[in-house]
Order: C-alpha cells, then structure tokens, then sequence
C-alpha cells in the first residue's frame, strides 16, 4: 500500500510539472505562433483571382498566334491550287522545312532558359508575334508569274521563318513567362483552363469567317494576299496585348543552381533523366502532325463539295463552350494525366466517325464537336503538365528548365507537322492527285483524302492516349512538392 505522504508528495510533484510542462507549451506557442501562421498561409493561399482585364491581355497573344497557324493550315492548297505547284514537291518543301524547324525549338529553348533581361525572362519574345504575322503576310504574296524555283524558295523562305524562328520562340517563352507573371497555383489553373475559353471563342471567330471569306477572294495570288492581310493587321495588334500589360513580377526560386547560366550539359541531362518529357512530346507530335495534314480543305472540296461547309464546322464547336466552363471542376477532382488520356480515346471515336460520315455534315458535326471536346485536356493542361515535370527536374537536383521542356515538345510537334504536312503531299501525289483547279480527282486520291481525314487521326490519338499510361508522375507529385517547398525553406520538414 502507498503511503499517503508519497500520493500527497507524488501530487503535488505531477501539478508543479503539469504546470510547468503548460507552460513550457504555451510558451512554445507564443514563441511560434507567428511562424506557424505564415506556414499555413504559404502552404494555402488565398484564391486569387486573375481578373478580366489581365485574363483577356495574357490570352491575346494565344489567340492571334493561334490563328496564324490556322492560316498555315490553308498553305498547302494555296500551293497546288492557286501557284500550281505540284502537290508532292509541296509535301517535300513542308517536311524538309518542318524538321529544320524542330532543332530550332531546342535552340529556342535554351535561349530563353538563359535570358534574363530587364523586361524578364519571357516576356521579351512576345515581339516575334509582329514577326511572325510580316512572314505570314509575305508567305501568302508570292508573285504568281515566278518561275518554279524561285516560288519554292520564296515559300521555303518564308515558312521557315514564320515557323522555326518567329513562332517557336513563341512556345518556348510561354511557361517560363507563365510562372513569373503569376503568383499562385489557382491564377495558372485559371489562365490554362477559364482562360481557355477565350483562346478557343477568338480562334472560332477566326474559322468561322476566314472560309467564308476565302471563298469569295482567294481565287487569285492577290486575292490570297488581301485576305491574309485583313485578319494579320487586328490580329497582330491584338495579340500585342500581352506584351504591353502583363508584366514578369513573381521570382521564380530554383535550386542552388539557379544563378548559374544554363548549359547545353544542363539540357541533356534532364532529357536522359526525366522521361515525362518524351511522354509529352509525343503528345505534341501527334497533335501536331493531325493539324498539319492540312486535309480539311480538300475533304469539303473534293468529298463534301462545298468548302463554305467548313465555316458551320467551326461555328457548330460553340456547342463544346459549355463544357469548357465546367471542366475546371474535373481539373480539381482528376489529374492532368487522366483527362489528357480520356480526351484522346475520345477523340480517336470521334475521327472513326468521320470515316464512315463522308458526306453526311450532321455526323461530320458531331465528330467536329467531338474530337473538340475531347482535346480540351490537352490544349488547357500543356503549362501545367509542363510545370509538373520541372518540379521533377527540380525535386531530382537538376535545374527546372521549363523554356527547354516546352521546346522539346516543341520539337516533337515541329518534326509532327513537318511530317504531317509532308504526308498530305506526298500521299496525295502517290495516290493520283491533281494540282489544277477545277480537275476531276480519281478516286484513288478521294479515298486518300478520307483516310487522312479520318484513320490516320484515330491512330495517332489511340498512340497518345496508350503512352499516358506511363505518365505516373501525379502519383508523385505532392511529395516532391513537399520535398521542394522544404528545400526552398518556405517550410519545416516533418
């Protein structure tokens, strides 16, 4: 039996500690009270909201280059149809000028990873969109009474500097731009999805009336030339928006190499070490070489019959506006990775249904507003999906390298286009087609007109779909944010 004494002596002891352990503990807490608040307000930020003005300004530069390379999409049959260049040796000059323009991405890339001017980062390469606009006026003003050499150099000429100077410096200073012109995660969410939204109305704009309008002036060399002009000057104006008013604020920090100028050695090793990378890169080729094929305009001339159908195509898209504004809700519940996937194998039924369609424009509607819906995750993910794979490269020790992750895919979807357009003529000539306006097409070339439009998409999109099966890096992710956030000091391990 214990005695009361102990129990009375003991008691007392256990108040004076309890006591004295409260406060110890309150102590701790005052000590640490301000600190833990500044934890928790790095690790959940308050939304913030982008606002319209600086919404509509960073989206006008996408948009305008976005319907540049629309018009890029009508190069080829200006080629055969209006210079009479036959459609092979427009496949040839295409490709060969598509895989030059690939290599110029990785340069681009590590251009921009080294920039650091008083304007910022970024920011600076926002000027190639007015260059890039001048070659596209230049492209479409080829003097019809040139010989052929001389056009093909002068298309060669101008292409190439659209595309693999102008253009790819364009993609290369997107995401490095992104992260230091807004501060926190729900901004980039909203520009890569809200923001989608305008991008996708201003580039619907653009398909809707640019056909109408072809049809009516493109009949001629100076026809195609005063119609390309009517869209380049508002559009290079407009697309200027983001240059003039958004303004690289935030500081990115990196690793402890982050001062140091980056390095041709820097590049290679986090294309040896990070294979998310290739992952979006083929992503971006096939995306890339499906848009280039350039076979919509042949389809409704030559299958359809009637080339003005194509501007109720694009105008039917506005039926998928609505689920552009819900999908920033599937952004919170999925990953990046499972709506990139079911956007392709979407997609992939979609361009199946175009094959059996042929003629028939309501199916051939339903497949557009289809396949639109489906690339939604893919057009809206690209800056997110690349940021998540430079938090890779970051959390592995390596420098972050977003101008160089988005010049790979860059790269991918150059050499994709190259061989996109390349297939297109090269097919199209194998098959029996005719570069003159007017002629009576065999139905060898028809057929090869449906298979692009149709097969070959499916394929590519099924490829795609099958390869972000490998991309498990969102399993990853909140621990290697944990990890960088606690590198960078922002907060305390665990």
């Amino acid at each position: 039996m214990v005695p009361l004494s102990l129990i009375w002596f003991y008691g007392i002891r256990a108040d004076f500690c309890i006591l004295n352990e409260s406060n110890k503990l309150a102590e701790k807490y005052e000590r640490n009270e301000e600190k833990v608040m500044e934890e928790e307000k790095k690790q959940k930020p308050k939304r913030v909201k982008v606002g319209a003005k600086r919404m509509l300004c960073w989206n006008s530069s996408g948009i305008s280059s976005g319907c540049m390379m629309m018009v890029m999409g009508f190069l080829s049959i200006y080629c055969t149809d209006t210079m009479g260049i036959p459609a092979a040796l427009v496949g040839t000059l295409l490709a060969a000028s598509k895989i030059f323009d690939g290599f110029t991405d990785l340069i681009a890339g590590y251009i921009v990873d080294n920039t650091n001017s008083r304007w910022g980062k970024g920011r600076p390469y926002e000027l190639a969109l007015l260059f890039g606009w001048i070659c596209t006026v230049l492209l479409y003003s080829c003097p019809q009474g040139l010989s052929m050499t001389v056009k093909c150099i002068w298309l060669f000429s101008m292409y190439v500097l659209t595309n693999s100077i102008f253009y790819t410096l364009l993609k290369a200073n997107g995401t490095p731009y992104l992260v230091r012109a807004f501060k926190t995660e729900d901004e980039i969410v909203s520009l890569s999805t809200i923001g989608n939204i305008m991008t996708f109305g201003g580039v619907l704009i653009f398909n809707v009336t640019f056909p109408i309008m072809m049809a009516k002036l493109a009949t001629s060399a100076a026809g195609w030339r005063t119609l390309v002009l009517i869209f380049a000057v508002p559009l290079c104006a407009f697309g200027m928006l983001r240059f003039f008013f958004i303004k690289e604020t935030v500081k990115v920090e990196t690793s402890e190499k982050a001062n140091e100028r980056v390095k041709f050695s820097d590049m290679f090793e986090v294309l040896k070490s990070n294979r998310y990378v290739w992952i979006l890169a083929l992503s971006g080729f096939a995306l890339n070489f499906v848009t280039s094929l350039g076979v919509q305009t042949y389809y409704f001339k030559y299958i359809v019959g009637d080339l003005s159908v194509m501007s109720f195509m694009a105008f039917s898209q506005v039926i998928a506006l609505p689920f552009l504004l819900i999908f920033p809700s599937f952004v919170k519940k999925y990953s990046a990775k499972i709506l990139v996937m079911l956007g392709f194998i979407v997609s992939a039924g979609a361009a199946l249904l175009n094959f059996f369609a042929y003629d028939n424009v309501p199916l051939l509607i339903l497949a557009a507003i289809i396949i639109g819906i489906g690339s939604m995750p893919t057009s809206s993910m690209q800056s997110i999906l690349t940021i998540e794979c430079a938090d890779y490269n970051e959390w592995k020790g390596m420098r972050r390298l977003e101008g160089t992750i988005g010049s790979v895919r860059g790269f991918a979807g150059k050499i994709g286009s190259g061989l996109g357009a390349g297939a297109t003529g090269i097919l199209l000539g194998m098959s029996g087609y005719i570069s003159q306006e007017g002629a009576v097409q065999p139905g060898s070339a028809l057929m090869m007109v449906r298979m692009l439009y149709s097969l070959v998409p499916m394929g590519l999109y099924l490829l795609v779909a099958l390869s972000m099966k490998f991309y498990d890096l969102d399993k990853k992710l909140p621990q290697i944010r944990r990890d960088i956030e606690v590198k960078r000091g922002k907060v305390t391990a665990e």
